[in-house]
C-alpha cells in the first residue's frame, strides 16, 4: 500500500436509507426514523464494520410544501432529533463516533457549544459536529423569517458562530476542575475564561456551564462546495464531505483544500477529504444490480421531480421529463448542488428524467465486494480520498452487505486500522487534540 495512514470510514445514516422511496421496500422499516431498535441495529452494525463515525444528516423543516409530494416522499416527516438519538446511542456503543448535523443559521452559539460538549462528555470523547448553514426557505419559515439568509450572510454567520462556539468550549482550562471536597473548591477560579464576545451576529458573555470537552473540541465536519464554503471548510473542518464522482477532479479538490488550509494559516495536515460513496454491494455484480433494480422500481415520478426541485433550488414539477433541463430562475438555495447538476446535465446531454434518476441514484456504485473494494483502494491510494462517507441507499440491508462483504476485503488488503478500545474520535481519525486557547483575562474578573 502506497499510503502509510489508514482508510477512514463514515456511515451516513438517513432513516430507511438515502433513496427517497427506500421505505417502500418490504425489508425496510417504514418507521425507521422513530424506531430505537432499528437505530441501535444500524449503529452496532457500523461499529462492527469498523466505521470511524456515524454521520447523521438533519433538516429543520419538511422539504416539501406540496402535500401530494410530502405524503409520498416521507423522508424528514417522522424523524427524531439526531442529537437526542446520538445521546441515547452513546452508552449502547463503545468505539464509534457520533457526528451530528446542526445549523449555525438557526441555532445560537451557546446552544451549539452546550449540545456538543455534552455529547462529547456523555460519549467519552466521540462527538462530531457537521457544521451546516441550512438550505431552504422552509426552514426559515419555522423560525419567524420570511426568507433564508443570503449565501454570503450564512457563511459569515457560520464563521462567527464557529469562533464563538470554540471559545465557549475553552471556557475552562483542561485542569480547571479540582473537585476538592476537603477544601471545598470545585474549580480553580484562575482557570475559567469567558468569551465576552461582541460581533456582527452574536453577543455572548459566557462562560459555558460545562468543563472542556474530552477531545478539547469535538470533530468538525463540513460540506461546503462553493468558493465561500470551501474557504470555511479549509479554515475550520477536520473532515470534509464532498459529492464528486470523478477521481481526477477529487484529487484536485483534495489538494486544493489542503493548499487553501495552509494559506489560511493551519499548521496541521488540513481537513480529511471524505467523498460520498453511495453503494449497493453484492456477492456478485448481478446480485448487486438486482438489488438496485428493486430499489429503483419503487421510484415515483412526482417524487423524482420533487427531489430534483430540492437540489436545483427551484420548482421543477412543471419540467418536461423527456426534454433537456431548461434555464433555471435565480435561487438562494445551495449553489454547489445546483451548479453540479446543471453542469452534469449539460456535459452529458441529459433529459430532466435522466438527471432526476441520476440524482436519485447519486452516482451509486453497484457491484461485487471486490469491485467496490477496488474502487475504494484506487481512490485512497491516489489521494482522491482519505476515506469515504458511505451512504447506504436502503437500510439496514445495504449497510449489512457493506460490513459483511466489503469490509473483510478492505481488511484483507490492509486498508483498515485496528480498533483500540477507549479511543476518542480524534484518535481514531489521526487528528491532534486542539490546545486550549485561553484569553488574557479570567472570566471571574470584573469587566
Amino acid at each position: 500500500m502506497s499510503r502509510q495512514d489508514h482508510l477512514r470510514l463514515c456511515a451516513f445514516i438517513k432513516p430507511g436509507g438515502s433513496y427517497a422511496s427506500s421505505w417502500r421496500l418490504p425489508e425496510v422499516p417504514a418507521d425507521a426514523g422513530i424506531d430505537m431498535a432499528t437505530a441501535i441495529q444500524v449503529a452496532k452494525t457500523a461499529e462492527r464494520g469498523r466505521f470511524d463515525t456515524l454521520f447523521f444528516p438533519d433538516a429543520l423543516a419538511m422539504p416539501w410544501t406540496d402535500q401530494e409530494i410530502a405524503h409520498r416522499h416521507g423522508q424528514q416527516a417522522d424523524v427524531v432529533d439526531p442529537l437526542l438519538l446520538a445521546s441515547a446511542l452513546a452508552p449502547l456503543t463503545k468505539n464509534i463516533g457520533l457526528t451530528i448535523t446542526a445549523s449555525t443559521t438557526y441555532n445560537e452559539p451557546y446552544h451549539l457549544a452546550r449540545y456538543f460538549a455534552s455529547l462529547d462528555h456523555l460519549s467519552g470523547g466521540r462527538a462530531g459536529w457537521n457544521l451546516v448553514t441550512s438550505l431552504t426557505d422552509t426552514e426559515a419559515w419555522n423560525f419567524g423569517r420570511e426568507h433564508h439568509p443570503a449565501h454570503a450572510e450564512r457563511l459569515a454567520r457560520a464563521e462567527e458562530s464557529y469562533d464563538v462556539v470554540c471559545r465557549l468550549w475553552d471556557s475552562f482550562a483542561d485542569d480547571a476542575f479540582l473537585y476538592d471536597k476537603e477544601s471545598g473548591r470545585m474549580f480553580d477560579p484562575e482557570k475559567i475564561f469567558a468569551p465576552r464576545h461582541r460581533g456582527e451576529y452574536f453577543e455572548v458573555d459566557g462562560p459555558l456551564t460545562l468543563s472542556r470537552p474530552p477531545q478539547g473540541r469535538p470533530v468538525i465536519a463540513q460540506a461546503g462546495a462553493s468558493a465561500g464554503g470551501r474557504r470555511l471548510a479549509a479554515r475550520v473542518a477536520d473532515l470534509v464531505f464532498a459529492i464528486e464522482a470523478d477521481r481526477e477532479r477529487a484529487i484536485q479538490q483534495a489538494a486544493e483544500l489542503r493548499s487553501l488550509a495552509e494559506d489560511l494559516g493551519r499548521t496541521d495536515r488540513g481537513p480529511l477529504f471524505l467523498p460520498a460513496l453511495t453503494v449497493v454491494p453484492g456477492r456478485t455484480r448481478s446480485e448487486a444490480e438486482d438489488a438496485m433494480d428493486r430499489l429503483e422500481a419503487t421510484a415515483d415520478p412526482k417524487v423524482m421531480l420533487a427531489n430534483l426541485s430540492f437540489y436545483l433550488g427551484c420548482d421543477a414539477s412543471g419540467f418536461a421529463l423527456d426534454e433537456p433541463l431548461p434555464p433555471l430562475p435565480p435561487s438562494n438555495a445551495s449553489r454547489s448542488a445546483q451548479d453540479r447538476l446543471v453542469a452534469e446535465a449539460k456535459a452529458d446531454n441529459l433529459t430532466v428524467r435522466e438527471l432526476a434518476l441520476r440524482q436519485d441514484r447519486a452516482d451509486t456504485l453497484v457491484g461485487s465486494a471486490t469491485e467496490v473494494a477496488d474502487h475504494i483502494q484506487e481512490w485512497f491510494e491516489t489521494r482522491a480520498a482519505d476515506g469515504f462517507t458511505v451512504i447506504p441507499p436502503y437500510l439496514p440491508g445495504a449497510l449489512d452487505n457493506f460490513v459483511d462483504l466489503v469490509v473483510p476485503e478492505l481488511d484483507r488488503r490492509g486498508l483498515l486500522r485496528p480498533v483500540r478500545d477507549g479511543e476518542m474520535l480524534r484518535d481514531r481519525l489521526g487528528l491532534g487534540r486542539p490546545a486550549h486557547r485561553a484569553p488574557a483575562r479570567s472570566a471571574l474578573e470584573d469587566a
